[in-house]
């Protein structure tokens, strides 16, 4: 009798020992080295502060360190997730490709033509292609944002007009097609484009409808913007440092879980799109634009998706000599 009371004691204290654990507070923290008003902030990751919070009952919540503050810089974002400096960290592929090679295929031009498109073809394959370029964190997004105009100095909506012009990509792997447009490829962080396109250096960047309007402001410093171009894209990712997930209590690992993903990505890819549609609004009320938008003739098209074509042969030749042999399934799957 004695033996089943303290048997009975010791339970109890087990399990109000797990229920304090589950009930017990936790605050993620989350780094990114965008500034706080940007869409990425105001948008996904708002949704996933209410998300965690509304679910958990309050117990589980997140406070964001954005402009770098756990961090200056973004091409370290992936690392920090992974060392922990931050619980999650939010960081663009293309600044460590190397680390990402078969996401890398999402940047390409295909049949995508927005964030949202290209986000949901790049989750369709993540479980069959991706998913071992993840193995050191807990994946929350992995999401695009669209290269879907020039925004130039020169006019750059023919073949013609492509001929020699100094041309800033969405990513340096993109640089075969660059090439292959008859264009010259030029290496430059968007921070360096409006400064670039101002002094003629370049004559052209690869651009989203936002990077038209405030902040970024392209459209002082353009004389064309160009629309109906072989979009390209920039892959992005919020990322969870391991360690700190397998140490949540079950419910906040669940609830995790529950909004990682495709719902969290879709989020990202809506931060995006968003954003392109109210500057888009913007650019078309905009009576006093002093450049002139062009639209690429279907023609003029057809020409660039052929040397589009070109390019994408020498990245996948390139990729097989890396030993990549599965690169064109993967295109292909991206681009059903």
């Amino acid at each position: 009798m004695k033996f089943s009371r303290i048997t009975m004691a010791a339970a109890l204290a087990v399990g109000l020992g797990v229920s304090a654990q589950t009930a017990s507070s936790e605050e993620l923290t989350v780094a990114t080295f965008l500034p706080p008003q940007h869409h990425t902030n105001t948008g996904m990751f708002a949704w996933f502060a209410e998300e965690i919070e509304k679910r958990s009952g309050g117990s589980l919540t997140m406070k964001l360190y954005p402009a770098g503050q756990l961090g200056a810089g973004p091409v370290q974002q992936y690392k920090r997730a992974v060392e922990g400096v931050a619980d999650i960290t939010f960081g663009v592929s293309g600044y460590t490709p190397a680390l990402f090679p078969k996401t890398m295929m999402g940047i390409l031009p295909g049949t995508a033509v927005n964030a949202d498109q290209s986000t949901r073809a790049i989750w369709g394959i993540y479980d069959d292609h991706l998913a071992d370029e993840y193995e050191d964190v807990k994946v929350l997004a992995i999401g695009t944002v669209a290269g879907n105009l020039f925004a130039a100095t020169r006019d750059v909506s023919t073949m013609e007009g492509l001929k020699g012009a100094k041309v800033v990509p969405y990513a340096s792997m993109t640089t075969p097609i660059i090439e292959a447009l008859g264009a010259v490829p030029v290496q430059m962080p968007v921070t360096e484009m409006y400064t670039g396109l101002s002094t003629g250096t370049i004559d052209a960047t690869t651009a989203s409808y936002n990077n038209i309007t405030a902040p970024w402001n392209f459209s002082d410093v353009s004389t064309y913007v160009v629309e109906n171009i072989p979009a390209s894209f920039a892959v992005t990712y919020a990322v969870m440092n391991k360690e700190r997930y397998m140490g949540l209590s079950d419910e906040h690992r669940a609830i995790i879980d529950e909004v990682a993903g495709l719902p969290m990505s879709l989020e990202l890819a809506k931060s995006f799109d968003g954003a392109d549609a109210r500057s888009k609004k913007m650019i078309e009320e905009d009576q006093a634009k002093k450049y002139e938008w062009v639209v690429v003739s279907d023609a003029e098209r057809a020409k660039m998706d052929a040397a589009v074509a070109l390019g994408l042969e020498e990245i996948f030749t390139d990729y097989e000599g890396r030993g990549i042999a599965s690169v064109r399934e993967i295109y292909k799957a991206l681009n059903p």
